[in-house]
């Protein structure tokens, strides 16, 4: 008899055994998806793990009920990879799974099943399909567990399947993430004309100088492309070519010389025509590319530490050539891909069609199509994504570049698991033989620490393009200001005034203040009440525009009180300044600025996010306030004059890593000024001008910045001399979960003496009404990672003997961010 091991899509250790029916036992293939039945009526898409003939397994094992593919779609490299994330971050192989596959390529007893209302194909459906297609609505969602109770077909999947492929029905997926493809305007000649006819048309415009100029042009285009019957240009590039208005070409279309219709130039499709040439590089990115490539040789990684605008995106161009050039496949890793619009475009640019983008903004089926593509065909050379992409099926990995590798936002917080993209990718990376480039210009501590000890190799870029010097960083002494009254709103009047000299020279200024909202809190003048959430142990929010209060822990919104609950009087007020309320500020003191706020409220949509950037783009708006957002990805030639208003509130942060992120955020923020035509200015708002840290920031100077924090690292344990993991215990019951914490803390203290530290409260100590305690583990990097999963297993079986505790939630969070 023949058996598999499965890997089921649910937080369950280990892989499950099925037995192989004799009929199918020539179509399964490791890697290969399954139906399996999974207790007594749920169905779930499995994977196959191994397969193998076991004498001393039950009888009574299950079968499994159907094959979904004809060839793997999880390669061997994957489940290898799979098996690594499962073991380092200490999760299981289900919840791998789960995170990695498409939702489209595992269908569940669960799954929400849509009739698509565009299909019109004549395609036929088998008895089984005709029956499941003719009880879906297009509005009223149906679980596949539901049309098996209506239908009367034991397991469903295979037909819901058959019928999504068909186009005729699809998953709820799609519903949640709406997506549409990005078209632009494009034109060709309205029908097939003959020389003569052309020549007609030609002699009738010699009046009409323009649109005679127009459409010699598109001619000419046409000629050098070879005459295609097919032959198309965009609007824009025509317009351009041309230097003529939209109504030359309206008139053209009008005469019935030229069609217009829509072009997609979305994510998975490009224009080869319009690919521009890779450029020349600089001497000094010349010799960083050449020292890369030297590093290469003998170093897996290499770290490109380039500061803000020395064109570190010029070299991983040129590299992303060389390895397309050798037949290898690159991934690009960004931290927030709907925050890198710009990159997108200058990939596309010079790549084409060879570049595939993946991330969250696509609907589920686009990221299946993406999966099967990689998979069965050799067009992509080049994957764009966010942290999910190190899942995708790569055949012949070559390279990867983890831009911005300093970024948290690699790190997957919920669920699990709780991967690190940027150190995956370096075991990703391994088992495919390939390089990992890290680019940055404010390193994370742990990876420069690596490059100097010479595991990584190290590559600095030191100059700007095109010698454009780095902005003047003045801090400006908020405490003074205040104490001597000058200063009565977060703005200050030395900001104020740079601004205005800015506007009046027709250049634009970034606002930096990492807190969305209008304020961060109400409070009574009366009696200092402040509402606070329900849910979680933190106050609410104040967004004015919608006139309600939210908890940015679990998104409760609560309407705002006329009036305080506590002592009845009307004198609630507001404190503290967040991106909204600035917007407000910067409206009434500068009228003539045309302000833009960019945060998570105003960017829910991916287009909303690149209209903003188009507008500042092309000086529609000239202020962009904004959070962290605004140090990402972004470049823009016309900004003179960048504030951080408030730096107290990133320094003063109870977390060891406090110092680290305020640099970055601060760096990379003041790297938006002054890019392209001049040196620009940054004024830095602070109570405390002599803090070490804005010396460091103002000299530029990552080398000091970096001894003061690695001394302080080995002193207290931190990485990158030790490791660290999380263990986060959450209940309903506070006297539940301090039990727990408090026994498991104990037992741990018995292997691991003082490298536990805690049970603490976390400065959140209930979220989404789960109260939270946290222990931490303080690991050399030379324990292996294994047996201390095993050591900690053997401490949380002890613990859950009591059977008090299996409703406490518990788990690990390995390499904290």
């Amino acid at each position: 008899m023949l058996y598999i091991d499965v890997i089921v899509p649910l937080p369950l250790q280990g892989v499950f055994t099925y037995s192989v029916p004799d009929s199918l036992a020539d179509q399964i293939d490791i890697g290969c998806r399954v139906i399996v039945q999974f207790g007594k009526k749920k169905y779930y898409t499995a994977i196959i793990h191994r397969i193998h003939e076991d004498k001393k397994l039950e009888t009574e094992i299950k079968e499994i009920i159907s094959v979904l593919d004809k060839y793997p779609i999880v390669l061997p490299e994957q489940l290898q990879f799979w098996e690594w994330i499962a073991s380092y971050y200490m999760c299981t192989l289900g919840e791998v799974s789960k995170a990695a596959l498409p939702a489209a390529l595992k269908l569940e007893s669960e799954t929400h099943v849509f009739l698509d209302p565009e299909f019109e194909s004549q395609v036929s459906f088998t008895p089984n399909e005709e029956k499941i297609f003719y009880i879906l609505s297009d509005t009223k969602p149906l679980r596949i567990s539901e049309i098996e109770k209506i239908t009367h077909i034991s397991n469903a999947i295979p037909y819901v399947k058959s019928l999504v492929d068909k186009g005729a029905a699809y998953i709820s997926e799609r519903v949640k993430n709406k997506y549409s493809a990005k078209t632009e305007t494009a034109y060709r000649l309205a029908k097939d004309f003959s020389d003569e006819e052309l020549s007609q048309i030609l002699d009738e415009l010699k009046r009409a100088k323009k649109q005679l100029q127009l459409l010699y042009i598109f001619l000419e285009l046409r000629h050098e492309a070879g005459n295609p019957p097919d032959f198309y240009i965009l609007k824009k590039q025509l317009m351009d070519e041309a230097a003529v208005t939209a109504a030359v070409l309206d008139s053209l279309e009008e005469k019935g010389i030229l069609n217009s219709f829509r072009f997609e130039v979305g994510r998975f499709n490009s224009i080869d025509a319009t690919l521009k040439p890779i450029k020349d590089l600089t001497p000094d990115q010349s010799k960083a590319y050449n020292e890369t490539n030297h590093a290469f040789t003998d170093k897996q990684v290499v770290l490109l530490h380039g500061i803000t605008s020395s064109g570190k995106t010029e070299i991983y161009i040129r590299l992303i050539q060389d390895a397309i050039d050798r037949g290898e496949q690159v991934l690009y890793l960004l931290p927030e891909i709907s925050l890198t619009a710009q990159m997108t475009d200058r990939l596309k640019s010079v790549f084409g069609n060879q570049l595939m983008v993946y991330h969250s903004k696509f609907n589920d089926n686009e990221r299946a199509e993406i999966w099967q593509s990689l998979l069965t065909k050799d067009d992509c050379k080049i994957v764009l994504g966010a942290r999910s992409a190190i899942f995708l099926p790569f055949r012949k990995l070559g390279l990867i570049i983890v831009d911005e590798e300093h970024e948290s936002s690699f790190k997957q917080q919920d669920p699990a698991p709780r991967y690190n993209a940027k150190n995956a990718s370096i075991v990703l990376a391994a088992n495919f033989g390939a390089k990992v480039l890290l680019g940055t210009a404010t390193p994370s501590i742990e990876t420069y620490y690596n490059a100097l000890e010479g595991r990584f190799g190290l590559v600095t870029l030191s100059k700007r393009y095109a010698e454009i010097e780095l902005p003047e960083v003045v801090p400006v002494n908020t405490k003074d200001l205040r104490r001597r009254k000058i200063m009565k709103t977060i703005l200050s009047p030395p900001l104020l005034d740079e601004m205005k000299e800015a506007l009046s020279r027709k250049e634009q200024v970034i606002l930096f203040q990492n807190r969305r909202g209008f304020a961060p809190l109400l409070e009574c003048k009366t009696c200092s009440w402040t509402p606070k959430c329900e849910h979680c142990d933190v106050s609410l929010t104040y967004h004015k525009g919608q006139r309600v209060m939210i908890c940015h822990y679990c998104g409760a919104v609560y309407s705002v009180p006329s009036q305080c609950p506590e002592c009845q009087t009307p004198t609630l007020d507001v404190q503290g300044y967040g991106t909204e309320r600035i917007e407000e500020l910067v409206t009434e003191q500068l009228p003539e600025a045309n302000v833009v706020r960019m945060d998570l409220d105003t960017t829910r949509s991916k287009r909303a996010y690149e209209r903003i950037i188009a507008d500042f783009e092309l000086n529609i708006t000239n202020v962009l306030i904004g959070t962290q957002m605004v140090s990402k990805g972004l470049d823009f030639d016309n900004v003179s004059v960048v504030g951080i208003l408030n730096a107290d509130s990133m320094l003063n942060y109870p977390d060891f890593r406090a110092h680290e992120r305020a640099f970055q955020l601060m760096t990379q923020v003041s790297g938006r000024a002054g890019r392209k035509n001049k040196r620009g200015l940054v004024l830095l708002q602070t109570a405390h001008p002599g803090h070490p840290i804005i010396s460091f920031i103002r000299n530029n100077d990552y080398a000091g910045f970096y001894e003061t924090q690695i001394n302080e690292r080995q002193l207290f344990r931190y990485p990158p001399f030790y490791r660290l993991i999380e263990i986060v215990l959450k209940a309903k019951d506070e006297s539940l979960v301090d039990s727990m914490a408090g026994e498991f803390g104990r037992i741990l203290r018995q292997t691991f003496n003082d490298r536990v530290l805690g049970p603490v409260k976390p400065t959140v100590a209930r979220i989404q009404s789960l109260y939270i305690r946290k222990i931490l583990l303080k690991i050399e990097n030379q324990a292996s990672p294994s047996k201390v999963r095993e050591m900690i297993d053997l401490c949380h079986k002890y613990v859950l003997q009591n059977s008090k505790y299996k409703s406490v939630l518990l788990y690990y969070d390995v390499d904290p961010m």
